[in-house]
């Protein structure tokens, strides 16, 4: 089990358990908002089994941002690619959307990825007309890097991003 890390101000990112895939579904309301989220291959509209399999539950670590009242507002996952700790599936509870949530649940993911994988640089994909997560992953400190070749379906939709784990101090502002 990978150790997850707590934030001072008493948020927490846990291992996702059954019951959080569960509420995860009723976080998105339309095709639109599933496929930002998943990708073309996630299928809409889900069951509770094909929502399971299309996000790799339980083989892909996957885990929930909760807030110091216990409430789950985000859910992400962490897999390696390419000699990377690579994010996925980045999402914030509709309603806890842009109060900082993305930052905390890039962060916590980016922890938690290192210590799954141990490489000192992350990276994940961000659909191109996606302006609030590519501005939260700017932010983060994450910069579009060479697409990889093996993805090149996806070159003219997506970015490719990456950042170092650790952040110059300069940079993690």
């Amino acid at each position: 089990m990978v150790r997850t890390p707590s934030f001072d101000d008493g948020w927490e990112l846990r291992p996702a358990v059954e019951a959080d895939i569960d509420a995860l579904m009723g976080w998105f309301g339309d095709a639109g908002d599933v496929h930002a989220w998943g990708g073309p291959a996630f299928r809409y509209p889900f069951t509770p089994a094909s929502f399971r399999e299309d996000c790799h539950w339980p083989s892909m670590a996957s885990f929930i941002l909760q807030d110091p009242a216990g409430r789950s507002c985000g859910f992400g996952q962490v897999y390696e690619y390419r000699q990377r700790n690579h994010l996925a599936r980045l999402v914030a509870r509709p309603d806890a959307r842009g109060k900082g949530v993305g930052r905390r649940l890039i962060e916590g993911l980016v922890s938690a990825g290192h210590a799954l994988f141990s490489h000192p640089e992350c990276s994940l994909f961000v659909f191109r007309d996606n302006a609030a997560a590519l501005g939260c992953y700017r932010a983060a400190g994450f910069r579009e890097a060479d697409f990889p070749d093996d993805r090149a379906g996806f070159r003219d939709a997506c970015y490719f991003l990456t950042r170092p784990v650790m952040l110059p101090p300069a940079a993690s502002r």
